[in-house]
């Protein structure tokens, strides 16, 4: 059965891209949206038919609900008189409070087995991006409130689709689960910090707001998902399979609440956005890789470093800018960034994953 359904979503992605294309070049591509948003989402279908293409069914999706939000903003901004966009903080505790059921002391293990790889990770994190971010914000010529989320997107910590990408990389799993949690954990102090620091010459920064805002959507709902991994752990065992799917759900949803909200902004500035955010990405990998390989890490912990400071958590970013009231600006890079990440991502780790790590001992970590 999945492979007819494969075989049919294939077919349904080349005969809407061929509409799509048709529609934009007969009538103009403002009519075409319905048959690009069936062309992405039936594309996601028909990769998970392939172990190479699988990791892209996602970020393609993805893309089909950025479009739907791009042509169809006003039911997704609204409905009944409900701005969507308020459920961008509960959608993000929930993906925290997944994030804290998963987690326990264990976790941590690794801070005690090799506390220099995790210092380097965390210090590479919350340097390299944040200052990346600012230098593009300056050269951007953006309004300073879209220049700011550029520069937000840094300051962010590592995002758990930089657990996946590891895993893929054939990279040091347990390293990157705990980079991400401590900077992750580390967040509601040195994000707030990071952007006074840099964005406050773009926009007024309220430091102890931000810290507020940010602690009540990591800290208190990965508290609760620790207390619940540790009273009832292997009690609900349909919740472990469920949350990663809860936690997409709720990445798609943000995404599509601050493109909707954005949209304006975003076809405006859409295409130096795009290559601004791409450049942010993929410097985030180059710079992340190679200071791990001039501080003497091995090859797996330098691929570990590289996705960690590349990746960052979107969803988090978004939070914050809706918490701030510039959902529609300062949120605009990250809605660009998180589709963005996870094709890069996927990429490299598929790259890597074909060139496992070789002469480990030569690089001592």
């Amino acid at each position: 059965m999945k492979p007819l359904l494969y075989k049919i979503a294939i077919s349904v992605a080349i005969v809407s891209f061929l509409a799509g294309l048709a529609i934009s070049m007969w009538t103009g591509i403002e009519h075409a949206g319905p048959a690009f948003i069936l062309f992405f989402i039936a594309l996601g279908i028909s990769f998970q038919s392939s172990e190479k293409l699988k990791g892209f069914s996602y970020s393609t999706m993805i893309f089909g609900v950025v479009t739907m939000a791009l042509y169809y903003p006003a039911p997704l901004t609204e409905v009944g008189g409900f701005k969507l966009m308020s459920l961008i903080t509960p959608l993000i505790q929930i993906i925290m409070f997944g994030m804290g059921t998963s987690m326990s002391a264990q976790d941590f293990v690794s801070v005690v087995k090799q506390p220099r790889a995790v210092v380097i990770g965390v210090v590479t994190q919350f340097s390299i991006m944040p200052l990346l971010g600012f230098s593009l914000a300056k050269l951007s010529g953006f309004p300073p409130e879209i220049a700011a989320g550029i520069i937000l997107i840094g300051c962010s910590p590592s995002g758990l689709a930089s657990n996946v990408m590891n895993y893929l990389a054939k990279a040091n799993l347990a390293l990157s689960i705990t980079i991400t949690s401590i900077t992750t954990l580390l967040a509601p102090f040195v994000t707030p910090l990071l952007m006074k620091l840099l964005a406050g010459t773009f926009i007024e920064i309220d430091l102890t707001k931000m810290m507020w805002d940010i602690f009540k959507m990591i800290m208190i709902p990965i508290g609760a998902g620790l207390l619940f991994n540790k009273l009832l752990h292997g009690k609900f065992k349909w919740l472990d399979k469920a949350m990663p799917y809860i936690s997409m759900l709720g990445i798609a949803g943000v995404i599509t609440f601050v493109t909707a909200a954005g949209r304006n902004s975003l076809l405006d500035l859409g295409l130096i956005l795009f290559v601004l955010v791409l450049i942010h990405n993929l410097c985030g990998y180059m710079l992340g890789y190679w200071s791990a390989r001039l501080l003497r890490m091995n090859e797996r912990d330098c691929r570990t470093v590289a996705i960690e400071v590349g990746m960052q958590n979107a969803g988090l970013a978004s939070g914050i800018a809706k918490e701030m009231g510039k959902i529609a600006t300062v949120g605009l890079a990250s809605a660009v960034f998180a589709p963005l990440m996870n094709i890069s991502g996927s990429i490299l780790a598929s790259y890597w994953h074909r060139k496992p790590p070789e002469n480990e001992d030569e690089i001592k970590s």
